[in-house]
């Protein structure tokens, strides 16, 4: 997922400028001062699972900002450790300063917690990778996974995030969504949803249906044709889905009727994280 900058917030890009007055409290500072940050978090935003190095003018382009600004914030992350130099390419990748910055909210995430011992007894009784995955009002995200002992696998790394309308945890958190949010997150293209028209949406949002009712999807090859999913909902004391439960697989090893069993298995550890929360099923 690449990040993008509006046009409005590209102008402000070079803060080298005075400010217009000798104490540097005017709005004109307050702004410029709030543009670096947005530039600053969007260059860390570019940074993802699948293209881990990047360098300075691969950022620039994708944000929107002079090579000379984004140089200048590499080189502040460089030295708080939040972004660090391939020695080979010298191209940038995430450093390891942001698990500081990150660890306290990991720390108190309660579903983080809660799910881990429930994770590895999953990974122990299907021999796969599983996760935990987040909603972040648009995307899922991971939290936490056990990586399968199998040389050959599928993993979902910390920090990763899915927008595949075919995903099997996106299909979950979209299920427990008004159909309006649905088609807006569609139609936009925020969900990718490839060759998308009012029929496919249409069969799209049955799926969806089917999938609440059976309580758990599955991604069978459709987002990658290597790899297989499934993914059930962990709920709170409301009823509402907080969190979900995925268990990545490569395809050779995931036939339709072992799919059946990791989709129940699924179900049961999403279920015992449920209950580890205090929550409830809704009914």
């Amino acid at each position: 997922m690449m990040a993008t900058m509006t046009p409005s917030a590209a102008k402000n890009t070079d803060t080298d400028a005075p400010a217009a007055n000798g104490n540097g409290t005017n709005g004109s500072t307050d702004t410029k001062g709030a543009s670096v940050v947005v530039n600053a978090i969007a260059v860390l935003r570019t940074f993802t699972a699948d293209e881990p190095l990047l360098g300075v003018t691969e950022i620039a382009n994708r944000v929107g900002m002079h090579k000379s600004s984004v140089s200048r914030i590499l080189a502040t992350f460089e030295q708080e450790n939040l972004v660090e130099r391939d020695p080979e390419t010298r191209r940038f990748r995430l450093g390891l300063g942001l698990i500081a910055v990150a660890g306290p909210l990991l720390a108190e995430m309660e579903e983080r917690r809660v799910a881990y011992p429930v994770l590895r007894r999953l990974t122990e009784q299907t021999g796969e990778t599983s996760a935990l995955m987040l909603w972040n009002g648009d995307e899922a995200i991971c939290v936490e996974q056990i990586a399968s002992h199998h040389q050959i696998k599928h993993t979902t790394p910390l920090g990763a995030r899915y927008r595949d309308a075919m995903s099997a945890s996106v299909q979950v958190f979209l299920s427990t969504l008004p159909a309006e949010r649905v088609r807006e997150l569609l139609r936009s293209g925020t969900i990718t949803y490839p060759g998308m028209d009012d029929a496919g949406l249409a069969a799209y949002e049955a799926r969806l249906q089917e999938v609440a009712g059976r309580g758990w999807a599955e991604n069978y090859g459709e987002s990658s044709m290597d790899e297989v999913g499934v993914a059930a909902p962990v709920h709170d004391h409301r009823g509402d889905v907080v969190a979900v439960v995925l268990v990545p697989a490569p395809r050779f090893r995931v036939s339709r009727e072992r799919l059946e069993s990791l989709g129940e298995a699924c179900v049961a550890a999403a279920a015992q994280v449920t209950t580890r929360l205090g929550g409830r099923a809704a009914g």
